[in-house]
């Protein structure tokens, strides 16, 4: 073998090792890089998944703050269907009240003309007549819930009677008792609507 055969030989080696060099260098770097993009990557997602919790955070309390508002809106509405229906159940039940009150007046009249007629045959068609209409009224009352006051030998009662005047009680017993009426009282659904008007005995 010739010297210039060793010189080329020496000159492959040399340029495989320094080939092979760089070769290892490069992938050195190629995993410096790899590395520094997986820690990037890692980065970037543990920040996706601070930013989400975040998120999760923020909507959970959302949420709650909304089912917390729908379920006031919720008792609000049942409080206010409760009270429209307790409203109009006391308007059913005492709606024609202003009409009841001015009806009796014309109860009392009867009943004044009852007394006058009192003396008169059974069989006379007028006290007949007055009889048949009075009944029909007292009936009309009583379908309506219309109640008269009790009052005659009764406690005096301020929550149902009216006072005119006293006089001396017939009785020691009736002392501080109603021992007269002057005008009858009434109630409509237990609600009194006209107060007694009457004697206390003193």
């Amino acid at each position: 073998m010739t010297t210039k055969d060793n010189k080329k030989q020496e000159k492959e080696v040399i340029l495989e090792e320094t080939q092979d060099n760089i070769t290892v260098e490069e992938q050195t770097e190629d995993q410096k890089e790899t590395g520094i993009n997986e820690e990037q990557i890692h980065k970037k997602m543990k920040s996706k998944k601070d930013k989400n919790e975040v998120l999760l955070q923020e909507l959970g309390e959302k949420l709650a703050e909304i089912t917390d508002k729908h379920l006031r809106l919720q008792a609000e509405f049942d409080n206010f269907r409760k009270r429209t229906m307790k409203e109009k159940a006391e308007l059913i039940k005492s709606g024609g009240e202003s009409v009841l009150v001015k009806i009796l007046p014309v109860v009392d009249d009867f009943e004044r003309a009852l007394i006058l007629l009192k003396d008169l045959n059974d069989e006379d068609a007028g006290k007949k007549g007055t009889q048949l209409i009075y009944n029909t009224f007292s009936e009309f009352l009583k379908q309506s819930n219309i109640k008269e006051i009790e009052a005659i030998n009764q406690d005096f009662n301020v929550d149902l009677h009216e006072a005119i005047t006293k006089i001396p009680a017939p009785d020691e017993s009736l002392k501080g008792k109603v021992v007269d009426v002057v005008q009858k009282g009434y109630t409509l659904n237990d609600k009194v609507i006209r107060f007694a008007k009457v004697v206390i005995g003193e």
